[in-house]
């Protein structure tokens, strides 16, 4: 049966609120995220800001809060390199500002490790036997979790001399 064509149950602002409360209280979200699940569940625009406006007042929303929780969940938990959860938060509509505080709570020890460690594990052998075809792929891989290029190349280089 195809969902798609039948109308979604309009809620009211007090109810789309409440759910709301719950959406948020499950885990942090951005402000977008949000605003675009009242709008799922048929609220106009001025419903839309004033819910907003009352989520963040009552701190069930609070976008700096979602943005540090994001760039670290990200970081930690699946390995991504500042311009890809960069790339992330500018999806979600954060603002550069927020994306900035965000990318500063990664410790840079801690970042320089996780790039080594991708490193170490995406490579099955000793790194001098690597053929020009590996190492190319090896650094595209790193590319696409988001690491910088400069960095990448210094760790590879120290790594592959």
């Amino acid at each position: 049966m195809d969902d798609s064509n039948t109308p979604k149950k309009k809620l009211t602002p007090h109810q789309a609120k409440l759910k709301a409360e719950s959406y948020c209280a499950y885990q942090e979200r951005a402000q977008q995220e949000v605003r675009d699940k009242l709008y799922d569940w048929g609220l106009h625009q001025n419903d839309v800001e004033n819910t907003i406006a009352q989520l963040i007042e009552d701190n069930f929303l609070n976008e700096e809060r979602f943005a540090k929780a994001f760039a670290l969940g990200k970081f930690r938990m699946k390995g991504w390199g500042k311009i890809k959860i960069k790339q992330h938060l500018t999806a979600k509509k954060v603002s550069s500002p927020l994306i900035k505080l965000a990318l500063q709570q990664i410790d840079p020890d801690e970042y320089e490790k996780k790039l080594v460690d991708s490193i170490e594990k995406k490579i099955n052998k000793p790194a001098g036997k690597l053929s020009f075809h590996e190492k190319a792929k090896l650094i595209r891989f790193l590319q696409a979790k988001g690491f910088e290029s400069t960095l990448i190349f210094e760790k590879t280089g120290e790594i592959f001399d």
